[in-house]
């Protein structure tokens, strides 16, 4: 869809607002604000900032930092080995909605297995002094079983408005049809408690039972796609192992997740060739990977698009071509760029970009600037002063810190 016709969508009621093709967006012609690179990381994939100030920092390859804003960094002891290959390795850090008196954060990461690796979700208190920083009472919460190769693990994570539940991204690691077998976790949104439990009131708990879709196989990011052929129908029965902790499914790649100010969930991954998605994540949905894209398969099997299907649940925004998001995160606050309270940004890896978004607090979202940043963003976060920070997606990739123009 061109920009024209998506501009006339964002003149109709909320309701419109779906469907909506932002891949051919245009950059705008120049930044509103100033980018300081503060040091380089190998592969830094996330930060998460501290009450007084400083980050913690990832690198896919597996350290973790303690950073202060001025870029002195303190190596994070006590932290697990990672299977470190392509997407894999140490994945996300999120401080505990309870902080201020447990000290947790929780990490995210490739663990790894006699076989390829897996996704794991711990947590550990966090002994921060002026010149160290380890973990202690390390404890491993969920983990992917079984474990294996392949890419996209996922590893977001967003606390629910209240803190009282953990909502974990586990991607499809390239294997497709796990994201439509409720006996597995792959392609879901999962929802747990803060100890890692099967969160209450999750839709599909003692479910069992039997299903027949149709699904393209094998995967299609790796090499086997180039030979990859239609089959008919994937069935799957028998007690389920994860629906306990399922509280959405069909997802892809979801890199991004984040509540909204308004408490809704929302979710950003990427398609395959074409067709990243922004979704409403909302209790039992079904957002179609694999059965529906409005990409392509990287071999050229077709997808089809979500008509065929109307039970499962459509992107709000898609974007092709792709942007290769990295996260997504809301601005809260009134201090540096007052202009963007509410406001969603999606960091841009292939695109080098990033993106603002504006949603409507009631399922609603339209794309405002694009910014060509000239590097790949993986990571953009708030700082307490209500800047912006990045991490750029590569080795060296820098830590930037983003301030108005004067």
């Amino acid at each position: 869809m061109k920009l024209a016709q998506a501009a006339l969508l964002f003149t109709l009621a909320p309701v419109a607002w779906t469907q909506v093709n932002v891949g051919e967006q245009k950059p705008e012609a120049s930044l509103p604000f100033t980018m300081t690179t503060v040091t380089n990381f190998k592969l830094p994939w996330r930060l998460a900032f501290l009450p007084d100030g400083r980050m913690l920092i990832t690198e896919k390859v597996g350290p973790v930092w303690l950073v202060s804003q001025q870029g002195e960094k303190i190596p994070v002891e006590n932290t697990p080995p990672v299977y470190y290959q392509g997407q894999n390795g140490m994945l996300g850090v999120y401080l505990s909605p309870r902080y201020a008196t447990d000290k947790s954060i929780y990490l995210t990461y490739a663990e790894p297995g006699d076989y390829g690796g897996g996704l794991a979700l711990a947590r550990a208190k966090l002994n921060a002094t002026a010149t160290s920083a380890k973990l202690e009472n390390y404890e491993v919460l969920w983990r992917q079983l079984p474990k294996g190769k392949g890419g996209q693990q996922g590893g977001a994570i967003a606390f629910s408005p209240d803190g009282q539940f953990l909502y974990l991204s586990v991607g499809d690691r390239q294997r497709m049809t796990p994201a439509q077998d409720p006996n597995q976790p792959e392609g879901k949104i999962l929802r747990l408690t803060l100890d890692g439990k099967p969160a209450p009131g999750n839709p599909n708990a003692g479910k069992t039972g039997t299903a027949t879709i149709p699904l393209i196989d094998p995967p299609s990011d790796t090499e086997a796609a180039k030979n990859a052929k239609v089959v008919s129908t994937y069935t799957f029965d028998g007690p389920n192992r994860t629906p306990a902790e399922t509280w959405a499914s069909g997802l892809r790649t979801p890199y991004g997740l984040a509540f909204s100010p308004s408490g809704e969930l929302w979710e950003v991954e990427h398609g395959p060739r074409g067709g990243d998605e922004l979704n409403l994540i909302e209790k039992g949905k079904n957002y179609g990977w694999p059965l529906v894209s409005y990409g392509e398969n990287y071999n050229r099997v077709p997808i089809p698009k979500t008509d065929p299907h109307p039970d499962l649940t459509n992107p709000v925004l898609y974007w092709v071509p792709v942007i290769a998001p990295g996260n997504l995160m809301f601005y809260r606050g009134t201090k540096t760029f007052p202009q963007w309270n509410g406001n969603g940004f999606v960091s841009g890896m292939s695109s080098r970009s990033l993106t603002r978004i504006v949603f409507d607090g009631h399922g609603g979202a339209k794309p405002a600037e694009r910014w060509d940043m000239g590097k790949r963003i993986r990571d953009v976060e708030q700082g307490p002063d209500g800047s912006l920070w990045l991490l750029e997606d590569a080795d060296p990739g820098a830590l930037i810190h983003v301030t108005p123009n004067k």
